[in-house]
């Protein structure tokens, strides 16, 4: 799955799964934008992958969005081909504890942000009369989770969302789908206790976490001119804990 010089920007891309998201996209001949807050991290990427472009920027800040995707695609020369919406965050606790402060930033990061990133993507993307939305969810907004009151409502809203801008924008050529990772071995995970670790694994399947190059590889097929047909669709890549 070639992917022949198409635009890509990448939010998130500096942490485990963006940087493996990256690699793939590049490997298979994407322009990529790479976006992120850590500024060491970008620059990591770009001694990496000597051609990869990067801009520092917070997807927080919704005031800039626009002007972010703005200047993104001038970076990838004004024709943008497709945005990997993987940037979010977590802020977990019980409901009865969790502030409002836990709420509001969770649902604005990973909900309103990535709604705001697509809201501008789609305008450069309806000149070009093509484009793709990818935005990684969690099998936990299908599932639900203890102490992810806002991190699983974010993410299950993402997955409405992409639906309602899927059936927006087909006729115009733009496709919108999620992916919905299980658990990945990324360094969050690599931090959790070896006994809640096995407590996991004995709950999938396939009988080991997912690695980083497991989601990305699922964007590359997103990404490529293999999905054209689908649209609104929720890829789930959990080894099979969750059948959607």
């Amino acid at each position: 799955m070639q992917l022949n010089k198409k635009n890509i920007i990448v939010t998130g891309a500096s942490g485990g799964i963006g940087n493996a998201i990256v690699e793939k996209l590049y490997e298979q001949g994407g322009n990529i934008l790479a976006t992120g807050t850590r500024e060491e991290k970008l620059q990591e990427l770009k001694d990496k992958f000597k051609n990869i472009k990067t801009l520092k920027f917070d997807i927080s800040n919704h005031d800039k969005i626009e002007e972010f995707i703005n200047n993104a695609n001038d970076e990838l020369g004004g024709n943008l081909d497709c945005i990997v919406n993987n940037a979010g965050i977590t802020k977990d606790n019980l409901t009865i504890r969790m502030t409002m402060d836990e709420w509001s930033k969770v649902i604005d990061i990973n909900l309103t942000s990535t709604f705001l990133m697509s809201k501008f993507a789609i305008k450069k993307m309806l000149k070009n009369k093509a484009g793709k939305i990818i935005n990684i969810t969690s099998v936990v907004g299908h599932t639900g989770n203890v102490g992810q009151a806002n991190y699983t409502a974010s993410k299950a809203g993402i997955v409405a969302m992409s639906k309602s801008l899927a059936i927006e924008y087909a006729k115009k050529n733009i496709n919108v789908n999620c992916i919905s990772p299980g658990f990945i071995s990324t360094a969050m995970t690599d931090a959790i206790d070896e006994k809640f670790k096995e407590s996991i694994i004995s709950k999938i399947p396939a009988n080991r976490l997912g690695k980083p190059e497991d989601i990305a590889n699922a964007v590359l097929f997103l990404a490529s001119s293999g999905s054209d047909y689908i649209n609104g669709e929720t890829l789930h890549v959990n080894g099979g804990m969750y059948l959607g």
